[in-house]
Order: C-alpha cells, then structure tokens, then sequence
C-alpha cells in the first residue's frame, strides 16, 4: 500500500509515525524542532489521513507498508520515532527489518497486548458523528461534548473531520480494535530503544519491564511528570531534549 507522506529537512533520517485516530500531523510539534537539524519522513498509516482505505488492520501489514516506503525512498540507518499504535509499528518493524534500523523512540505504548479497551467512549461519540450526518467541526465537537468526551481528545479528532467525514477508516479500526491492541512479541532487537512514558498514563507499567527487557535489551525509560497519554503535546519541549539527548549518544 502507498501511504502519504511528507519528507522535509535534511541530516539523518527520522521516521515519525503517528497513533490512532491520527494523521501525520499529530508529531508536527516534533518534527518542526527536529527538521532544523535532522531529515523528517512523517507518514499517514493505512486507513489514515491521507492514505489508502483497507479491511486488513495489523501490525504486519502496517509495518510492510512502512518498509516499502523506505525501500522506495532508498533511506536506511533510520531513527523511529512512534507515538501509541505507531510506536508498536515501529517495534514491528525491527523485525522486519532489523539492520535498516539504528534506534528506536517510543513514546507511551510498551510491546504487550491490552486487555482492556481505553477508546469505547471515543468509538461511540465518532458513530454518533457520522450517524447524525453533520457537516460541520462545530457540530461534530457539540456531540462529542454531550458524550462528555475530554476536550483534548475532542480537539484531536476533529483534526480528522472534512466535510462530514472522518479521514480514518471508523468502521475498519473498530472491526480490527482487538488486533490494534493486541501483540505478537518479536524477536530480540539489540540496538538502542528509548521508552518515553507519562507518568499519569496506563499504557506503560512496571509489570511490562520483563516483556519490554525480552525483546528490546537496551531499553531506557524516561517517565515525564504530570502528563498522560499524549505526552509530547502536554510537555512537547521535554519530550524533544529527550529525544534530542538519544539522538546525540
């Protein structure tokens, strides 16, 4: 699959890869730092944003398509940097392709299946969107609002709605949600990893330090105080010194 995408600056490579319900937008405040001295490739994944709508949802397939951009863009020694869902794209990929790979960013996800859901609330709110046929964001955020769905999130996801429709691929995530949080360990990748957490989010937690130390020997974390889920958008200059420090070593 094609995937949209957009490649600016110049240096060494770095990949970002947005999350759920995103776009490659959503790293924008990263990749308008790390452009000043660095190559940025931000892409949309399957059944995102700008790129092609599909029923197959995985982290297989969507890592295939990640690396068959690479290889048509001849980039290697490549730094990923994931946010959620992409974060588990880009430990995918380090099987895929484990020498194409010089480093790893993760930012609040860890290499485990979920077992519970943490979007049902936001699921119900983007079909009570698309099933009221607005047309405008106004609309849309007024729904969501009387779901009491958070603001921020709110804010987020409008970021998706054009013309009446949502540019992800709703009724795919929701079918293929159980692959999306779940996991299929991959082999061990030796090379740098750095795990960026917020300290107020679910998605890393000392239980996964065994699973996240069998497949990535030299992980780090960095926990980023007062911040959940979206930390780099909460604290976004913590987040780009941390990065920049692992990119320096």
């Amino acid at each position: 699959m094609k995937l949209n995408y957009r490649l600016q600056g110049n240096g060494q490579i770095i990949v970002l890869i947005h999350g759920l319900f995103g776009s490659l937008d959503n790293l924008g405040v990263l990749a308008r730092d790390l452009q000043q001295d660095y190559q940025i490739l931000q892409v949309d994944l399957r059944n995102h944003g700008l790129s092609p709508h599909s029923s197959e949802m995985d982290y297989q397939v969507m890592a295939e398509d990640l690396l068959t951009l690479l290889n048509e863009l001849a980039l290697e020694n490549i730094t990923l940097v994931g946010h959620s869902m992409g974060g588990k794209v880009a430990m995918k990929l380090t099987e895929l392709a484990p020498t194409l790979i010089k480093q790893l960013v993760v930012i609040d996800i860890a290499p485990v299946a979920y077992q519970e859901s943490h979007h049902d609330d936001v699921f119900a709110a983007l079909n009570a969107v698309t099933q009221s046929g607005v047309q405008q964001r106004s609309e849309a955020s007024e729904i969501m609002r009387q779901l009491n769905l958070h603001e921020g999130v709110i804010q987020f996801l409008l970021k998706s709605f054009h013309a009446g429709e949502w540019r992800f691929n709703l009724p795919v995530l929701q079918q293929r949600y159980g692959d999306i949080i779940g996991w299929q360990t991959v082999p061990e990748w030796n090379k740098p990893v750095i795990f960026i957490r917020g300290e107020l989010s679910p998605y890393i937690q000392d239980s996964y330090r065994t699973a996240i130390a069998h497949q990535f020997p030299q992980a780090r974390a960095y926990v980023v105080a007062g911040c959940g889920h979206w930390v780099h958008a909460e604290k976004p200059q913590h987040v780009i010194r941390i990065i920049r420090k692992f990119l320096q070593n």
